[in-house]
């Protein structure tokens, strides 16, 4: 089976964009991990969930076989053949499952949240977070707790080819410990498929240079963006492409200048992607935006859910 449960030669002919090789590039496993209504095609995934919460993984679309659940922490109850429920321990932090299936493994880094009932005065264990603005819509609620990230945890990979450490916010002090931050899965999963796509170009790209992921409420006010940003909500990325790890964008239409054109052209790379039948559940924000004094061009992507476009 291919991405999002297509069978492959179904999602091979879902678009003009070398889909087969985007595919292949995404390094499908033998089967797939499914839960919060997402499904993961990697060997490493990642979950946020509060303390003592539940998740329901099911293994998809792989062989008949032997699945089974691994976990040193918390509790772990099989429901059915490839189904397991998932209790995170009351204790925030980060945790480590595993399911084994036939030909493949697939390692889930699990986040247990500190409750923003924690949160005094805009700040959390000594990090300033700020406040959320008012309630708006199903999307744009203050969120119910943070990832902790520290010295230990920091390098912890969220997918194939993405760290925790990519999404913290750039606020100062940079030295400091624990910060915390907001991650949503939907996001690292557009981004896997985004990198997929530029290594189909021909750009050996390890990752995605994250300009900007996500933003407190403080870092975001000074900043001047606007108060809803999705960045503040960990949905949203700013990035560009640097094979050469310089923090410029690479020079990817080939006319040998790095200018609001390249960032044009990842741009328009992503779009045309997203109208792919497969990634339809991908879908949402998209702009581009030119170099200034203190940043190349880069491309802003979110997983808002609903198709917004803009740039210039």
């Amino acid at each position: 089976m291919g991405l999002w449960g297509l069978p492959a030669e179904k999602a091979g002919r879902a678009g003009g964009l070398q889909p087969t090789l985007v595919m292949l590039e995404l390094a499908l496993l033998a089967f797939s991990l499914s839960f919060h209504g997402r499904t993961w095609p990697y060997d490493t995934a990642f979950v946020s969930v509060m303390p003592g919460a539940s998740v329901v993984f099911d293994a998809v679309d792989g062989p008949a076989g032997k699945y089974t659940f691994e976990t040193k922490d918390g509790t772990a109850v099989q429901t059915a053949a490839r189904r397991w429920k998932w209790t995170a321990p009351d204790r925030p932090g980060t945790y480590e499952l595993k399911v084994d299936g036939p030909g493949a493994t697939v390692k889930v880094h699990a986040f247990v949240l500190m409750p923003a009932t924690r949160v005094q005065n805009g700040t959390l264990n000594g990090y300033r977070i700020g406040a959320y603005p008012a309630a708006r819509g199903a999307v744009y609620r203050p969120p119910p707790g943070f990832i902790e990230l520290t010295r230990e945890n920091e390098d912890t990979k969220v997918s194939p080819h993405f760290e925790l450490k990519q999404f913290l916010c750039k606020q100062e002090p940079v030295k400091q410990y624990p910060k915390y931050l907001l991650l949503e899965e939907p996001l690292l999963l557009k981004l896997e498929a985004v990198l997929a796509r530029v290594r189909t170009l021909g750009f050996k790209a390890d990752t995605l240079y994250v300009m900007s992921g996500y933003r407190t409420p403080l870092y975001n006010k000074a900043l001047g963006d606007v108060a809803y940003s999705m960045h503040q909500w960990g949905s949203a990325a700013d990035v560009f492409v640097d094979t050469h790890t310089k923090g410029q964008m690479d020079d990817l239409n080939k006319d040998r200048r790095v200018d609001v054109d390249d960032a044009r052209f990842l741009y328009d790379e992503i779009d045309a992607m997203l109208m792919m039948s497969m990634f339809k559940r991908l879908e949402g924000g998209l702009g581009y935006y030119p170099a200034t004094s203190a940043h190349p061009p880069f491309v802003h992507i979110d997983a808002r859910g609903t198709r917004a476009r803009w740039g210039g």
